[in-house]
Protein backbone atom coordinates (compact mmCIF):
# COMPACT_ATOMS: atom_id res chain seq x y z
CA UNK A 1 0.00 0.00 0.00
CA UNK A 2 1.53 3.14 -0.57
CA UNK A 3 1.02 5.52 1.54
CA UNK A 4 -1.06 9.30 1.38
CA UNK A 5 1.27 12.00 -0.06
CA UNK A 6 1.71 14.74 1.85
CA UNK A 7 -0.07 17.54 1.67
CA UNK A 8 1.15 21.28 0.72
CA UNK A 9 0.95 21.98 3.64
CA UNK A 10 2.03 18.71 6.14
CA UNK A 11 5.82 17.75 5.62
CA UNK A 12 7.04 14.46 3.87
CA UNK A 13 7.81 11.95 6.41
CA UNK A 14 10.92 10.90 5.50
CA UNK A 15 13.65 7.68 7.16
CA UNK A 16 17.50 7.32 6.31
CA UNK A 17 19.16 4.23 5.41
CA UNK A 18 22.59 4.23 6.43
CA UNK A 19 24.42 6.32 8.85
CA UNK A 20 28.20 6.07 7.81
CA UNK A 21 30.36 8.56 5.72
CA UNK A 22 27.36 10.45 4.13
CA UNK A 23 23.98 9.42 5.74
CA UNK A 24 24.63 12.01 8.60
CA UNK A 25 24.69 14.95 6.24
CA UNK A 26 21.49 13.88 4.79
CA UNK A 27 20.01 13.27 8.40
CA UNK A 28 20.89 16.93 9.17
CA UNK A 29 19.41 18.42 5.68
CA UNK A 30 16.32 16.47 6.08
CA UNK A 31 16.01 18.24 9.84
CA UNK A 32 16.74 21.40 8.06
CA UNK A 33 14.12 21.31 5.68
CA UNK A 34 10.26 22.37 5.88
CA UNK A 35 9.60 20.09 3.39
CA UNK A 36 10.83 17.20 5.36
CA UNK A 37 9.88 15.06 8.68
CA UNK A 38 12.87 13.14 9.74
CA UNK A 39 11.20 9.74 11.43
CA UNK A 40 13.81 6.95 11.21
CA UNK A 41 17.60 6.79 11.10
CA UNK A 42 18.23 2.74 9.95
CA UNK A 43 21.75 1.63 10.09
CA UNK A 44 23.14 -2.58 10.78
CA UNK A 45 25.08 -0.62 13.58
CA UNK A 46 22.55 0.74 16.13
CA UNK A 47 24.85 2.20 18.54
CA UNK A 48 26.21 4.61 15.33
CA UNK A 49 22.67 5.09 14.36
CA UNK A 50 21.85 6.94 18.16
CA UNK A 51 25.24 8.15 18.18
CA UNK A 52 24.34 10.46 14.56
CA UNK A 53 20.86 11.61 16.03
CA UNK A 54 21.48 12.47 19.82
CA UNK A 55 20.64 11.47 22.85
CA UNK A 56 17.74 14.10 22.95
CA UNK A 57 16.90 13.80 19.26
CA UNK A 58 13.08 12.20 18.77
CA UNK A 59 13.81 10.56 15.55
CA UNK A 60 13.21 6.75 16.18
CA UNK A 61 17.06 4.88 15.42
CA UNK A 62 16.68 1.20 14.04
CA UNK A 63 18.33 -1.60 12.56
CA UNK A 64 15.81 -3.07 10.62
CA UNK A 65 14.80 -1.77 7.14
CA UNK A 66 11.24 -3.51 7.87
CA UNK A 67 10.36 -1.69 10.35
CA UNK A 68 10.57 1.35 8.28
CA UNK A 69 9.55 0.23 5.75
CA UNK A 70 6.03 -0.75 6.99
CA UNK A 71 5.58 2.54 8.71
CA UNK A 72 2.42 4.27 7.10
CA UNK A 73 3.85 7.76 8.61
CA UNK A 74 7.16 6.92 5.92
CA UNK A 75 6.45 8.28 2.15
CA UNK A 76 10.06 8.65 1.54
CA UNK A 77 13.30 7.17 1.95
CA UNK A 78 17.13 8.19 1.34
CA UNK A 79 19.50 5.35 0.81
CA UNK A 80 23.45 6.10 1.92
CA UNK A 81 24.56 2.43 1.76
CA UNK A 82 27.15 0.48 -0.68
CA UNK A 83 26.22 0.81 -3.96
CA UNK A 84 26.07 -3.48 -3.73
CA UNK A 85 23.41 -2.74 -1.45
CA UNK A 86 21.32 -0.19 -4.03
CA UNK A 87 19.34 -2.80 -5.74
CA UNK A 88 17.84 -4.93 -2.95
CA UNK A 89 16.93 -2.17 -0.36
CA UNK A 90 15.54 0.41 -3.02
CA UNK A 91 13.24 -2.47 -4.97
CA UNK A 92 12.37 -3.13 -0.94
CA UNK A 93 11.26 0.54 -0.41
CA UNK A 94 9.51 1.05 -3.65
CA UNK A 95 7.51 -2.11 -3.04
CA UNK A 96 6.47 -0.61 -0.03
CA UNK A 97 4.95 2.57 -2.31
CA UNK A 98 8.22 4.89 -1.00
CA UNK A 99 9.85 7.57 -3.03
CA UNK A 100 13.22 6.89 -3.10
CA UNK A 101 16.16 8.72 -3.39
CA UNK A 102 19.51 6.71 -3.90
CA UNK A 103 23.27 8.27 -3.14
CA UNK A 104 25.29 8.13 -6.47
CA UNK A 105 25.99 5.49 -8.11
CA UNK A 106 22.22 4.63 -8.91
CA UNK A 107 23.16 1.20 -8.80
CA UNK A 108 26.20 -1.25 -9.12
CA UNK A 109 26.01 -2.00 -13.12
CA UNK A 110 23.63 -0.47 -15.50
CA UNK A 111 21.19 -3.54 -15.52
CA UNK A 112 20.50 -2.98 -11.86
CA UNK A 113 19.59 0.59 -12.43
CA UNK A 114 17.62 -0.54 -15.00
CA UNK A 115 15.42 -2.66 -12.90
CA UNK A 116 15.01 0.62 -10.05
CA UNK A 117 13.87 2.51 -13.02
CA UNK A 118 11.29 0.39 -14.55
CA UNK A 119 10.14 -0.59 -10.93
CA UNK A 120 9.78 3.40 -9.93
CA UNK A 121 7.88 4.06 -13.40
CA UNK A 122 5.46 1.03 -12.67
CA UNK A 123 4.55 2.27 -9.21
CA UNK A 124 4.15 5.88 -10.46
CA UNK A 125 6.75 6.91 -7.50
CA UNK A 126 10.20 9.55 -7.43
CA UNK A 127 13.42 7.83 -7.97
CA UNK A 128 16.42 10.97 -7.54
CA UNK A 129 20.09 10.49 -7.88
CA UNK A 130 21.91 12.40 -4.91
CA UNK A 131 24.13 13.59 -7.60
CA UNK A 132 25.25 16.53 -5.33
CA UNK A 133 27.45 18.56 -7.21
CA UNK A 134 24.97 19.14 -9.59
CA UNK A 135 23.00 21.31 -7.21
CA UNK A 136 25.70 23.53 -6.11
CA UNK A 137 25.56 27.38 -7.15
CA UNK A 138 28.05 27.12 -9.42
CA UNK A 139 26.69 24.11 -11.61
CA UNK A 140 23.22 25.61 -11.47
CA UNK A 141 24.72 28.57 -12.93
CA UNK A 142 27.28 26.61 -15.47
CA UNK A 143 23.75 24.61 -16.49
CA UNK A 144 21.84 27.83 -17.28
CA UNK A 145 24.48 29.55 -19.21
CA UNK A 146 24.91 26.62 -21.79
CA UNK A 147 21.07 26.10 -22.08
CA UNK A 148 20.50 29.53 -22.51
CA UNK A 149 23.51 29.79 -25.40
CA UNK A 150 25.05 32.49 -23.77
CA UNK A 151 28.65 30.41 -24.10
CA UNK A 152 27.84 29.95 -27.54
CA UNK A 153 27.74 26.15 -29.17
CA UNK A 154 29.73 23.58 -26.64
CA UNK A 155 33.46 23.04 -28.17
CA UNK A 156 34.55 21.42 -25.72
CA UNK A 157 34.85 20.28 -22.01
CA UNK A 158 37.81 19.72 -19.85
CA UNK A 159 37.25 18.57 -15.88
CA UNK A 160 40.56 17.76 -13.34
CA UNK A 161 39.07 15.88 -10.32
CA UNK A 162 42.48 15.03 -8.40
CA UNK A 163 44.32 14.72 -4.76
CA UNK A 164 45.46 12.39 -2.45
CA UNK A 165 43.10 10.32 -2.22
CA UNK A 166 41.85 7.10 -0.20
CA UNK A 167 42.44 4.06 -2.58
CA UNK A 168 39.43 2.25 -2.64
CA UNK A 169 39.56 -1.56 -2.15
CA UNK A 170 36.78 -2.85 -4.27
CA UNK A 171 36.42 0.13 -7.29
CA UNK A 172 38.75 1.68 -9.19
CA UNK A 173 39.50 5.79 -9.45
CA UNK A 174 36.36 5.66 -12.61
CA UNK A 175 34.20 4.01 -10.31
CA UNK A 176 35.09 6.43 -7.31
CA UNK A 177 35.56 10.07 -8.96
CA UNK A 178 34.18 9.99 -11.93
CA UNK A 179 30.44 9.89 -11.36
CA UNK A 180 30.86 13.10 -10.23
CA UNK A 181 32.08 14.42 -13.33
CA UNK A 182 29.81 12.76 -15.65
CA UNK A 183 26.79 13.30 -13.43
CA UNK A 184 27.71 17.16 -13.96
CA UNK A 185 28.20 16.66 -17.72
CA UNK A 186 24.96 14.78 -18.33
CA UNK A 187 22.98 17.95 -16.18
CA UNK A 188 24.42 20.81 -17.94
CA UNK A 189 24.96 19.59 -21.66
CA UNK A 190 22.04 21.20 -23.70
CA UNK A 191 19.14 19.49 -25.02
CA UNK A 192 19.74 17.52 -27.90
CA UNK A 193 23.74 17.32 -27.23
CA UNK A 194 24.34 13.84 -25.79
CA UNK A 195 27.54 11.56 -25.38
CA UNK A 196 28.05 9.08 -28.08
CA UNK A 197 31.34 7.18 -27.48
CA UNK A 198 34.06 6.73 -24.46
CA UNK A 199 37.63 5.76 -24.26
CA UNK A 200 39.33 5.14 -21.14
CA UNK A 201 43.21 4.68 -20.10
CA UNK A 202 44.05 4.21 -17.01
CA UNK A 203 47.71 3.15 -14.46
CA UNK A 204 48.28 1.61 -11.59
CA UNK A 205 51.66 2.89 -10.57
CA UNK A 206 51.41 1.64 -6.59
CA UNK A 207 50.50 -2.03 -7.48
CA UNK A 208 47.26 -1.40 -6.03
CA UNK A 209 45.33 -3.80 -8.55
CA UNK A 210 43.08 -1.39 -10.09
CA UNK A 211 43.58 1.92 -12.23
CA UNK A 212 44.55 5.17 -9.26
CA UNK A 213 45.02 7.74 -12.54
CA UNK A 214 42.66 7.59 -15.26
CA UNK A 215 41.73 9.86 -18.51
CA UNK A 216 37.95 9.73 -20.02
CA UNK A 217 37.81 11.05 -23.56
CA UNK A 218 33.77 11.28 -24.64
CA UNK A 219 32.78 12.08 -27.53
CA UNK A 220 29.81 14.10 -28.46
CA UNK A 221 26.93 13.81 -30.76
CA UNK A 222 27.56 17.64 -32.32
CA UNK A 223 31.73 16.63 -32.69
CA UNK A 224 32.38 18.22 -29.35
CA UNK A 225 34.85 16.49 -26.90
CA UNK A 226 34.43 16.02 -23.42
CA UNK A 227 37.93 15.19 -21.09
CA UNK A 228 37.95 13.98 -17.87
CA UNK A 229 41.11 13.26 -15.62
CA UNK A 230 40.75 11.58 -12.20
CA UNK A 231 43.85 11.18 -10.27
CA UNK A 232 43.82 8.90 -6.03
CA UNK A 233 47.89 9.40 -6.53
CA UNK A 234 48.75 14.03 -6.63
CA UNK A 235 49.66 15.59 -3.96
CA UNK A 236 47.82 18.81 -4.80
CA UNK A 237 44.22 19.02 -4.80
CA UNK A 238 42.87 20.27 -7.92
CA UNK A 239 39.04 20.70 -8.74
CA UNK A 240 38.85 22.92 -12.37
CA UNK A 241 36.50 22.59 -15.01
CA UNK A 242 37.19 24.69 -18.29
CA UNK A 243 34.30 24.53 -20.89
CA UNK A 244 34.74 26.27 -24.48
CA UNK A 245 32.31 27.37 -25.96
CA UNK A 246 31.63 29.35 -29.74
CA UNK A 247 31.08 32.53 -27.82
CA UNK A 248 32.64 32.63 -24.46
CA UNK A 249 35.05 30.30 -22.35
CA UNK A 250 34.25 29.24 -18.64
CA UNK A 251 36.36 28.68 -15.69
CA UNK A 252 35.17 26.69 -13.29
CA UNK A 253 37.25 26.31 -9.91
CA UNK A 254 35.85 24.43 -7.31
CA UNK A 255 38.47 25.58 -4.61
CA UNK A 256 38.36 28.93 -5.16
CA UNK A 257 35.58 30.19 -2.93
CA UNK A 258 36.32 34.13 -4.28
CA UNK A 259 36.20 33.31 -7.82
CA UNK A 260 34.47 29.86 -8.59
CA UNK A 261 33.42 30.73 -11.88
CA UNK A 262 35.52 33.34 -14.38
CA UNK A 263 33.87 33.71 -17.86
CA UNK A 264 35.81 34.99 -20.53
CA UNK A 265 35.39 36.80 -23.40
CA UNK A 266 38.62 35.76 -25.54
CA UNK A 267 38.54 32.87 -28.08
CA UNK A 268 39.04 32.53 -31.85
CA UNK A 269 36.95 33.52 -34.48
CA UNK A 270 37.14 32.32 -38.27
CA UNK A 271 35.17 33.82 -41.31
CA UNK A 272 31.92 31.83 -42.61
CA UNK A 273 34.06 28.20 -42.03
CA UNK A 274 31.04 26.09 -43.62
CA UNK A 275 31.00 28.09 -46.50
CA UNK A 276 34.21 27.45 -47.61
CA UNK A 277 36.22 24.08 -49.23
CA UNK A 278 38.91 22.29 -47.22
CA UNK A 279 41.61 24.12 -49.18
CA UNK A 280 40.10 27.81 -48.26
CA UNK A 281 40.11 26.95 -44.69
CA UNK A 282 43.94 26.19 -44.47
CA UNK A 283 44.10 29.82 -46.07
CA UNK A 284 41.37 31.47 -44.35
CA UNK A 285 42.14 34.40 -41.93
CA UNK A 286 41.92 33.36 -38.23
CA UNK A 287 41.11 36.06 -35.52
CA UNK A 288 41.47 36.34 -32.20
CA UNK A 289 39.15 37.67 -29.75
CA UNK A 290 39.98 39.13 -26.79
CA UNK A 291 37.65 41.03 -24.33
CA UNK A 292 36.65 41.09 -20.34
CA UNK A 293 36.32 38.70 -18.19
CA UNK A 294 33.30 38.08 -15.78
CA UNK A 295 33.02 36.70 -12.71
CA UNK A 296 29.59 36.10 -11.81
CA UNK A 297 28.12 36.39 -8.30
CA UNK A 298 26.92 32.88 -6.62
CA UNK A 299 24.58 32.72 -3.91
CA UNK A 300 26.61 30.46 -1.27
CA UNK A 301 23.88 27.71 -0.42
CA UNK A 302 24.99 23.85 0.88
CA UNK A 303 23.88 21.85 -2.45
CA UNK A 304 22.51 18.99 -0.45
CA UNK A 305 20.22 21.92 1.43
CA UNK A 306 18.87 22.29 -2.45
CA UNK A 307 19.17 18.92 -3.47
CA UNK A 308 17.15 17.88 -0.52
CA UNK A 309 14.32 20.51 -1.56
CA UNK A 310 14.01 19.04 -5.07
CA UNK A 311 13.44 15.68 -3.91
CA UNK A 312 10.47 16.93 -1.88
CA UNK A 313 9.42 19.19 -5.23
CA UNK A 314 9.22 15.92 -7.12
CA UNK A 315 7.43 13.75 -5.05
CA UNK A 316 4.77 16.56 -4.19
CA UNK A 317 4.23 17.59 -7.94
CA UNK A 318 4.75 14.06 -9.40
CA UNK A 319 7.56 15.32 -12.01
CA UNK A 320 10.95 13.99 -12.32
CA UNK A 321 13.77 15.33 -10.09
CA UNK A 322 16.50 17.10 -12.19
CA UNK A 323 19.01 14.30 -11.37
CA UNK A 324 16.41 11.83 -12.13
CA UNK A 325 17.06 7.67 -12.06
CA UNK A 326 17.32 8.11 -16.23
CA UNK A 327 20.06 10.62 -15.19
CA UNK A 328 21.81 7.60 -13.22
CA UNK A 329 21.09 5.31 -15.34
CA UNK A 330 23.03 7.54 -17.92
CA UNK A 331 25.90 7.94 -16.05
CA UNK A 332 26.10 3.88 -15.05
CA UNK A 333 26.24 3.70 -18.91
CA UNK A 334 29.12 5.79 -19.32
CA UNK A 335 30.99 3.73 -16.25
CA UNK A 336 30.58 0.83 -17.60
CA UNK A 337 31.81 1.65 -21.31
CA UNK A 338 34.97 3.10 -20.03
CA UNK A 339 35.47 0.01 -18.16
CA UNK A 340 35.33 -1.83 -21.16
CA UNK A 341 37.52 0.59 -22.95
CA UNK A 342 40.08 0.55 -20.11
CA UNK A 343 39.74 -3.50 -20.44
CA UNK A 344 40.91 -3.14 -24.05
CA UNK A 345 43.44 -0.83 -23.99
CA UNK A 346 41.58 2.60 -24.06
CA UNK A 347 39.54 1.12 -27.25
CA UNK A 348 36.52 4.17 -28.09
CA UNK A 349 33.09 2.36 -26.78
CA UNK A 350 30.18 3.09 -28.20
CA UNK A 351 27.32 4.47 -25.51
CA UNK A 352 24.37 1.99 -25.89
CA UNK A 353 20.72 3.74 -25.59
CA UNK A 354 19.34 7.09 -26.37
CA UNK A 355 18.58 9.98 -23.61
CA UNK A 356 16.81 7.58 -21.41
CA UNK A 357 19.78 5.37 -21.33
Amino acid sequence: MIPPLATAEEPIGVAVIGAGYWGPNLVRNFQGSTSFRLRWLCDLDLHRARSVLGAYSTVEATDSLDAVLSDDRVQAVALATPAGTHLPVTLAALRAGKHVLVEKPLAATHEEGRQLVDEADRRGLTLMCDHTYCYTPAVLRIRELLHSGELGELHYLDSVRINLGLVQRDIDVIWDLAPHDLSILDFVLPEGVTPVAVAAQGADGIGAGRSCIAYLTLRLNTGAIAHVHVNWLSPVKIRTTIIGGSKRTLVWDDLNPSQRLAIFDRGVDVASPHELDVEERRDMLVSYRSGDMVAPALTEREALRTMVEEFGRAIRTGTPALTDGRSGLRVLSILEAASRSLAKGGEMIKLNGGPNG
